[in-house]
């Protein structure tokens, strides 16, 4: 009935995992829960225990092929036409988390996205970045959620079906940098696949260090950067490439290009301070993907 499908590099997922089989055991379904590990070298020794739970499965794969492509191994090795998506750095808010999903499986093709959460205990300073922005931009309430159901979309938490991802899979022809559930989020609003928005959150326990998260957000922008320039994305999807996108109209993307230089410096102090504004962090990608056009 429910094949719950867990990518994983450098996490310890056992604890994970043993709570998702036992709600699966309550809820009496028949299930199984995969976890792919991409060539990582940590956590294994914890995660291998993982092969004697019933139902459950571990795997190392022997390279590296990136988040799309595990992501879509995972789900041709499903058994069931019913596929929950976690991330490994998740955990089910509620004991009632796969009883809750379960209500919302039929047979109509769609996407159910629970949502997310974030501890609301402060972390060290170096990951205060990453939980202030995940508070205010991802823990979003099934209302604001609906306002952009394609773009509310994060693909560490979701049930979907089989079917939808033989249609629509992750692109896997992507550098392996960030913005695949964009796009994924992208391609299923062309399809017209329906996104349905509930409250059944996990909580995003795997929060960045202040450097880690820096260096993942470059990341990202020079995969949204690609992503527009290969015409995957249309420029005005996303909030940071639209207004990127009136600023080349106006021809003044060197400016603000020039202005990320010089003020780089004093954005990355304020970014990793205990209190870090969201507003300088907008400036800061704003800038940076301003810089990558003027290179």
């Amino acid at each position: 009935m429910l094949s719950i499908l867990i990518p994983t590099y450098n996490y310890n997922i056992h604890s994970l995992v043993l709570e998702l089989h036992k709600q699966c055991t309550n809820c009496k379904i028949e299930f199984e829960i995969i976890s792919l590990d991409d060539h990582s070298k940590e956590s294994q020794v914890e995660n291998q225990k993982i092969n004697s739970i019933t139902n459950c499965s571990f795997e190392i794969l022997d390279k590296n092929i990136g988040r799309s492509a595990i992501r879509n191994l995972l789900a041709r090795k499903a058994i069931y036409t019913n596929l929950l998506f976690l991330d490994a750095d998740t955990f089910p808010v509620n004991n009632s988390f796969i009883s809750d999903y379960l209500k919302h499986i039929n047979t109509e093709e769609k996407i159910v996205y629970g949502g997310i959460l974030y501890k609301k205990e402060k972390p060290a300073k170096n990951q205060l970045l990453r939980w202030f922005y995940g508070k205010s931009r991802e823990a979003l309430s099934v209302e604001d959620r609906n306002t952009n159901p394609y773009l509310s979309f994060l693909t560490l938490n979701f049930l979907i079906k089989k079917s939808i991802i033989e249609k629509v899979s992750f692109n896997e022809s992507l550098p392996n940098l960030r913005h695949e559930d964009t796009l994924f989020s992208y391609n299923l609003k062309q399809k017209e696949i329906k996104i349905s928005h509930i409250q059944n959150p996990v909580y995003h326990l795997g929060l960045d260090e202040f450097e880690v998260a820096i260096q993942k957000e470059s990341d990202s922008i020079i995969a949204l950067k690609y992503l527009i320039d290969n015409k995957l994305l249309p420029p005005d999807y996303v909030r940071l490439s639209r207004i990127f996108t009136k600023l080349k109209r106006l021809n003044i993307v060197f400016v603000f290009s020039y202005f990320y230089k010089i003020t780089r410096l004093l954005f990355l102090k304020n970014l990793s301070s205990k209190n870090p504004s969201l507003f300088i962090f907008d400036l800061y990608r704003l800038g940076y993907l301003c810089m990558l056009e003027n290179k």
